[in-house]
């Protein structure tokens, strides 16, 4: 049964949570050890009717010791399922509460995720590869042939023995007769469109009548329904339109009331001559009504995504297979709301950088509402699934696993001016921090290849922020702005630039 939403009536989580900071993954560390006990160095199993014993987990879900139905995954890895949605930023809670009392509330919600590159393929291939963008080379929408295949999550998972699984948005311009590598089954949808789609389905392409989050929905539960009867662990990677303009609601939530939202500072922002060139430009005049209606459009299209969270948990439940999977669900990146004037991704602001990510595995143990303010990015996911499944990674990774404790100190984030932007943006590089951000712009542009010629950390300086989190959440004072070089020197700015420098270089 679809969401019954009336005016006014609220749709917001209710739980409480605890907060628990760097340590709140530290359970899940036992459960990855267990299963690594049980899998030979490549992520073999030892045996095949062999489990291996879970960490205990607080509040575990009693539909999840059900049964397990014959011929369901007997290896003791975790299955894999990892959700992302496009576009869709923080402060959507209200479109996916199912989605946040299920993971959230049965899982980490990790309060400080950010996008690497707040680009659609970038960002895709970021997930996928573990690795940053300067170093899998997609670096624009336009050449996701560049992504080198063999460094990607499913080629380990599919070599390792999981049946691997792509249902939804792949990489922007892979040419949709082209079979997505190292998966075993697959509804590859490029372009992509909410209505009446054209698939590759498992190499036959086609078109496919109804609702995009709909179709790839049930392809995804058709692919954990074959679990039944194939004892292989699953990966699953499904990737939905929703929230991504042109917003088209499915049709039942096409007038679906959505909550008041009157802005935040950063949308009432007059002054702007602290910040770069194009944002004094006529691209970013944009008006509180106009992102309020790209969020109330952003919301309907993400009421369907609940729904597909909520039937791919009823079929993890009837499978008897709830407890032993691991669910991530995050966006490629942001967006913003007319912040700053802006109505898009692409620059180094927390709309556009934020991202939602909840992580639930109660056989791991992150079975129990828990928050986790670690600074936590993009990079990590891969690094994050191989260890849950016990997979020793063979290629390098920028990122880490979250099943331990281990923090960091910034995220890099790196965006590129390509060629679908014909006006100037600069390429730019920023230094996120606990308590700071430092950005820096640079005379970069991708040429028609999608590469720079000059190489991808290069560049003259063309201008720089700098904003204190703490004081200022919404990056309505850059710092920087006519400071002299002593203020400079307080700020700790030298620093700072001779880290972003080494980041971009390693």
């Amino acid at each position: 049964m679809g969401h019954q939403v009336g005016e006014g009536q609220g749709r917001g989580p209710s739980r409480r949570r605890v907060v628990v900071g760097a340590g709140a993954a530290a359970g899940a560390a036992l459960g990855a050890a267990a299963v690594r006990a049980a899998t030979d160095g490549d992520g073999s199993a030892k045996a095949a009717t062999r489990r291996a014993p879970a960490a205990p987990a607080v509040g575990r879900d009693p539909a999840a010791t059900a049964t397990a139905a014959p011929g369901g995954n007997r290896s003791g890895r975790p299955n894999i399922l990892v959700v992302v949605t496009d576009d869709q930023p923080k402060e959507t809670e209200w479109a996916t509460p199912g989605t946040v009392d299920w993971l959230g509330g049965h899982g980490v919600t990790f309060e400080r995720a950010h996008a690497n590159t707040p680009l659609c393929a970038p960002s895709r291939s970021s997930i996928m590869s573990g690795r940053y963008a300067h170093h899998h080379g997609v670096l624009d929408t336009r050449h996701p042939y560049r992504l080198d295949q063999h460094t990607t999550v499913q080629r380990r998972f599919h070599d390792a023995g999981y049946r691997t699984g792509l249902f939804g948005k792949y990489l922007n311009y892979w040419h949709t007769g082209d079979n997505p590598p190292h998966f075993d089954e697959w509804l590859l949808q490029e372009p992509v469109s909410y209505y009446d789609g054209h698939y590759n389905d498992q190499g036959t392409v086609r078109n496919i009548p109804g609702y995009n989050t709909t179709v790839i929905k049930n392809h995804a539960l058709d692919f954990m329904e074959r679990s039944r009867t194939d004892d292989r662990p699953w990966f699953a990677y499904v990737a939905t339109r929703a929230a991504h303009e042109l917003n088209i609601p499915e049709k039942k939530y096409a007038h679906t009331q959505v909550p008041e939202w009157n802005g935040r500072p950063s949308v009432f922002e007059s002054d702007k001559s602290d910040k770069p060139s194009f944002l004094h430009g006529s691209s970013a005049h944009h008006t509180l009504a106009e992102g309020q209606a790209l969020r109330t459009r952003q919301l309907r299209t993400l009421l369907s995504v609940d729904d597909a969270m909520r039937d791919f948990r009823d079929k993890l439940r009837s499978l008897g297979q709830l407890d032993n999977t691991l669910v991530l669900y995050t966006s490629d990146h942001g967006l913003l709301w007319a912040d700053h004037g802006w109505l898009r991704k692409s620059v180094p602001y927390r709309p556009s950088l934020e991202v939602p990510f909840y992580l639930s595995w109660p056989g791991g143990g992150l079975g129990t509402a828990r928050t986790d303010d670690r600074l936590t990015a993009h990079v990590d996911i891969a690094p994050t699934l191989l260890d849950a499944a016990g997979i020793t990674p063979d290629t390098p990774h920028d990122g880490h696993s979250l099943l331990g404790t281990g923090d960091r100190d910034h995220v890099l984030a790196e965006w590129w001016w390509n060629r679908q932007d014909k006006q100037p943006i600069h390429s730019w590089a920023t230094y996120i921090g606990r308590t700071e951000q430092y950005t820096e712009y640079y005379d970069l542009r991708l040429d028609r290849q999608g590469r720079l010629p000059g190489g991808v950390n290069g560049g003259e300086v063309l201008f720089r922020e700098y904003y204190d989190l703490r004081a200022d959440p919404y990056q309505l004072t850059n710092k920087l702005h006519g400071a002299s070089a002593e203020q400079e020197r307080r700020l700790g700015v030298p620093e700072l630039a001779r880290r972003l420098t080494a980041a971009r270089a390693t």
